[in-house]
C-alpha cells in the first residue's frame, strides 16, 4: 500500500461522517444514495434518502410504484430525470434481472441513468472492485496534492485524475478508498479555505508548497445560461381547485404538473396577458378576472427562469370547463399531493402561508 493510500484510509476511519448509506452494503440502497446525492448537499440529501427508502424500501416497491408517486417523493430535489430514470431502472431490474439489483461494474453500466461514476461507486463498495470514483471532490484533492493544473471538468483533468486515482486505489478496500478521497475533499480539502494548516498531506502537497491552493485545479469557464420568461395562469375556484397540465415535452420538469403557462420574450402585464389569445382560450370557457401577480426568479443549472404567476379567479360560481384533449385537468392546488417543480411549489407555498402580496401591473 502506497503512502497516500495508507494516509487517506487512516484519516477516513477516524474522521468520516456517519451517514446512513455507509451502514450498508446493499447495492440498491447505495444506488439510491448515489443518485440522490448528485447535485445535492449532504444535509438536504440525507432527509430525501430516508424519505425515499421509507417509501420504496426495495427494488420491487420502487418498480411497482407509479411514476407520479416517485416524482412526488422526489419533489423539491430538482433534476427530475434522475427520478424517472430510477423508476425505469427499477422496472427493468424487476422484469429482466429477477428483482436482484446488480453490484458489478459492467452490468451496472447497462442500467438507465448509471454512468461510470455511479457504477464505480456501487461496485467498489458492494463488490470490492477496484474502480476509482472521480467527482469534483476527488479532482480537487488529487489535483492539489499531485499538481495537476488542468481546469476542473475538462477532459484533460478527468483523464489525469482518473489515471492517478487508478494507481492509488486500495485493492483490499476500494470502497473505503473512494469514499475517503471524496470525504477528504468535502470536509478538509475544501474549494475555499482548505484546512491546510492541519493537513496530513501538507509536506507533499504541490499546491500548498507552491502557494497554489486557490488556483489548482484551474476554474473552468462559466457556462452561458439561457434566460426564459414564463407567464403562468393560476386559474382557481373557491373550493381549492385549480387548472393544471402535465409537462410531457422533452424539456425541463418533464411529467410534472404546472398551471397553464405562456412562454414569451418577457413577463407580461395584466393588460398584455388579457389581450393574448392564450388568455382568451380560457376566458371563452369561463368568466375570469386577474386579482394580482407574483414574480419569481428561479435558477437551474443552465437556465435562468423569470416567472410571473397571474392569480386568476372565476368571477361567478361556475364549473371550470376544459376540453379533455388539451391535457388540462382540474386538481386540488395544495402542495401535498401533486408532483410539481420547485418553482411552482414555491408559489403554492406562498399561497398556503397567506403571506403573498399580489400587486397590479
Amino acid at each position: 500500500m502506497n503512502n497516500f493510500t495508507e494516509k487517506i484510509l487512516g484519516w477516513y476511519h477516524i474522521n468520516h461522517r456517519k451517514l446512513p448509506w455507509r451502514e450498508t452494503k446493499d447495492p440498491y440502497k447505495i444506488w439510491v444514495s448515489e443518485i440522490i446525492m448528485q447535485q445535492t448537499r449532504v444535509d438536504q440529501g440525507t432527509a430525501y434518502y430516508f424519505r425515499f427508502i421509507e417509501s420504496f424500501p426495495d427494488i420491487n416497491s420502487l418498480a411497482e410504484a407509479s411514476e407520479q408517486d416517485v416524482l412526488l417523493v422526489w419533489k423539491g430535489l430538482g433534476y427530475y430525470s434522475r427520478a424517472r430514470n430510477m423508476h425505469a431502472t427499477a422496472m427493468f431490474v424487476r422484469d429482466s434481472m429477477n428483482a436482484v439489483f446488480p453490484s458489478d461494474y459492467v452490468t451496472l453500466l447497462k442500467l438507465k441513468g448509471i454512468g461510470q461514476y455511479t457504477a464505480a461507486a456501487i461496485s467498489s463498495i458492494c463488490a470490492g472492485e477496484a474502480r476509482p470514483v472521480v467527482d469534483g471532490n476527488v479532482v480537487r484533492v488529487i489535483s492539489r496534492i499531485f499538481g495537476i493544473h488542468d481546469p476542473a471538468g475538462s477532459s484533460g483533468s478527468a483523464g489525469k485524475v482518473f489515471a492517478r486515482a487508478g494507481e492509488l486505489i486500495s485493492h483490499e478496500n476500494p470502497g473505503d478508498f473512494n469514499q475517503a478521497v471524496m470525504e477528504f475533499g468535502a470536509i478538509h480539502c475544501k474549494p475555499a479555505k482548505p484546512l491546510c494548516s492541519d493537513c496530513i498531506f501538507q509536506r507533499s502537497c504541490v499546491a500548498f508548497n507552491q502557494n497554489l491552493t486557490a488556483s489548482i485545479p484551474a476554474k473552468r469557464k462559466e457556462v452561458q445560461k439561457r434566460t426564459r420568461w414564463l407567464n403562468y395562469l393560476f386559474i382557481h375556484d373557491s373550493n381549492g381547485h385549480a387548472v393544471f397540465r402535465k409537462r410531457t415535452e422533452t424539456d425541463i420538469w418533464k411529467n410534472l404538473f404546472e398551471p397553464p403557462v405562456l412562454e414569451t420574450g418577457k413577463l407580461l402585464s395584466i393588460q398584455e396577458i388579457g389581450q393574448d389569445p392564450f388568455w382568451q382560450y380560457f376566458a371563452d370557457k369561463m368568466p375570469l378576472s386577474v386579482t394580482g401577480t407574483a414574480d419569481f426568479r428561479h435558477l437551474l443549472t443552465h437556465q435562468i427562469i423569470h416567472a410571473r404567476f397571474f392569480k386568476v379567479k372565476l368571477e361567478a360560481p361556475s364549473e371550470i370547463l376544459l376540453p379533455d384533449e388539451d391535457g388540462f385537468q382540474v386538481l386540488p392546488w395544495s402542495q401535498s399531493g401533486l408532483p410539481v417543480s420547485r418553482l411552482v411549489e414555491k408559489f403554492i407555498q406562498t399561497l398556503e402561508m397567506q403571506n403573498l402580496s399580489f400587486k397590479s401591473h
